[in-house]
């Protein structure tokens, strides 16, 4: 409660980044994020709860870093935010081109393929985050979820009211598929290849006698493919992107299976 009150004055009046104490509360702030003892955003019940001041303190923390050199011979950086370390205490496998920035936490057993996590986001137990996955700033992302190769998790610190993008337990994404503007993606839900969400898509269920169409979020075990709809313009009638539910995840089908296991109990290759 101190931090949270401290970080609030903060934001209203910069002028007090002066003081020691609030810088001071910055940084705790961003530890505390770091080890997993504070989120972004955190299940609430079947809901979820975003902790605006959280999302203050990451910002006011670009504001106070200097910048530094870093050196990776034959590789330089130049930046304001520290990497994480110590992998092999946290018990995360990371593999070379690996980058996860400091503010970021990743639980135990995740595998971090070449890819990138950005501060203030949450990586659940036994996750995979696949070749050129990217896991954008404050995202939370569940346990055992499979971010397959070339995912882009959409990451929100400005605008701030904007909710990040949640991604819950069991999830599985296809590869290339993008999510972005605080799109919710409920438990053990499969993205087949190529899925975009934003808070416009179009998300219709067509997998009953009449569409149902929702708008950011996919429903627990959905299995949701690309689509498209005919919307008139001016010029004419075109093709827009759309997701399609093309039903739900089986029991039979382990939390562990391939996207084309999940996908062939619908006759749909992806």
């Amino acid at each position: 409660m101190e931090l949270q009150i401290l970080i609030k004055e903060a934001w209203a009046n910069r002028e007090l980044l002066k003081d020691s104490i609030y810088t001071d509360a910055i940084k705790n702030v961003i530890e505390e994020v770091d080890k997993g003892r504070l989120r972004t955003a955190e299940p609430v019940g079947n809901d979820w709860k975003v902790n605006e001041w959280v999302k203050q303190a990451i910002l006011m923390y670009f504001g106070i870093q200097p910048m530094e050199t870093y050196t990776l011979p034959p590789f330089e950086f130049y930046d304001k935010m520290k990497l994480k370390s110590n992998y092999k205490e946290l018990g995360v496998r990371a593999v070379p081109h690996a980058v996860a920035r400091y503010g970021a936490f990743i639980d135990r057993n995740v595998v971090l393929m070449p890819s990138y996590v950005n501060i203030g986001a949450y990586v659940g137990e036994g996750t995979m985050v696949d070749t050129w996955a990217t896991v954008g700033s404050c995202a939370q992302i569940g346990k055992h979820v499979h971010l397959s190769g070339g995912v882009g998790i959409g990451g929100v610190l400005e605008p701030l009211q904007a909710s990040p993008v949640i991604i819950e337990d069991g999830c599985f994404l296809g590869s290339r598929s993008i999510v972005v503007e605080g799109v919710r993606v409920c438990k053990e839900a499969v993205l087949g290849a190529n899925v975009v969400l934003t808070q416009s898509t179009k998300i219709i269920d067509v997998s009953g006698p009449e569409p149902i169409e929702i708008k950011g979020y996919v429903p627990e075990r959905s299995v949701v493919i690309p689509g498209s709809y005919t919307k008139k313009f001016p010029a004419g009638d075109y093709n827009v992107s759309c997701a399609l539910i093309i039903g739900k995840r089986k029991a039979s089908t382990d939390l562990k299976t391939s996207l084309n296991d999940a996908l062939r109990d619908f006759n749909i290759a992806v």
